[in-house]
């Protein structure tokens, strides 16, 4: 098993993986970044952190931006796009992309609706995803679909979510295992069920007493620590490692985030010994 370094915690270590890091998605600290951009790309790299999931410049020219991310370590490998960006404009999502020098564009909600996601709202993202990806690919990007919640309603034997996956042919998935367990499913089970239509990773636990649902809606505070809540994070880790998912992302969206990573970092640290 190759050795790579995981650059994490308040102190660098090594770990044995077999292809990937642990990163930030910085949407965690949205929050911090309305007030000090600079100090809150410090705070990441004090951690450790140097692989992030981002796109958004908050405020600054991206030139400015990218040499802040430079002068701290900070290496953006996936962006965000919006649905729309990609279903009526996907080469300015490539451009966006390649201007970060990112290998992955990320999607995570599909407007909808709140009171309606069925078949028909499913195949038309699909079409979407698939045509973009396939754009993305020819660039060298993949395109990850990250799903919420309401992929996860009902359809024939299973979900409208394996009927989106089953039909990706040009993209992959984001798996974020609060939301797929928040909205029914079992993140353990799918990733070994789909095996590598999962690419990238949102490490996220829920709270425990937590009852989900399938709108894609719930409280932030609802964020722990890694490895305090009902999330399997143990078990989605060693998968992932098995998988060889390249990037696990941390994301936490709770208002005690800051207090939050330096933890959930020492927990995956643990899961090594």
């Amino acid at each position: 098993m190759k050795k790579i370094n995981i650059f994490i915690a308040t102190a660098l270590f090594t770990v044995s993986l077999s292809a990937q890091e642990v990163g930030l998605q910085l949407y965690s600290l949205r929050n911090q970044f309305k007030t000090d951009v600079p100090g809150t790309l410090e705070t990441i790299q004090g951690w450790g952190i140097t692989k992030i999931e981002g796109g958004e410049t908050y405020g600054l020219p991206l030139d400015e931006f990218k040499k802040l991310l430079k002068s701290n370590s900070l290496d953006v490998v996936s962006v965000g796009a919006k649905f729309g960006d990609l279903e009526k404009n996907a080469q300015q999502v490539v451009e966006d992309a390649k201007a970060y020098g990112a290998k992955y564009v990320m999607c995570a909600w599909v407007p909808h609706d709140d009171n309606k996601w069925d078949l028909e709202e499913t195949k038309h993202a699909s079409e979407v995803f698939n045509k973009a990806g396939k754009l993305l690919k020819e660039n060298g990007i993949t395109l990850a679909y990250h799903p919420h919640g309401y992929e996860f309603r009902p359809y024939e034997d299973g979900t409208l979510f394996d009927y989106m996956i089953q039909n990706a042919t040009d993209y992959t998935f984001e798996l974020d295992v609060f939301w797929a367990q928040h909205g029914g499913a079992d993140p353990l089970v799918l990733m070994k069920k789909y095996k590598s239509k999962f690419t990238l990773l949102h490490l996220k636990d829920m709270e425990k007493g937590v009852k989900g649902n399938n709108t894609g809606q719930e409280d932030h505070e609802t964020n722990v620590v890694l490895g305090q809540g009902q999330v399997d994070i143990a078990g989605i880790v060693a998968e992932a490692k098995e998988l060889g998912i390249e990037y696990m992302f941390i994301e936490d969206e709770s208002s005690s985030v800051v207090e939050q990573v330096p933890q959930s970092l020492e927990y995956l640290k643990s899961l090594e010994k």
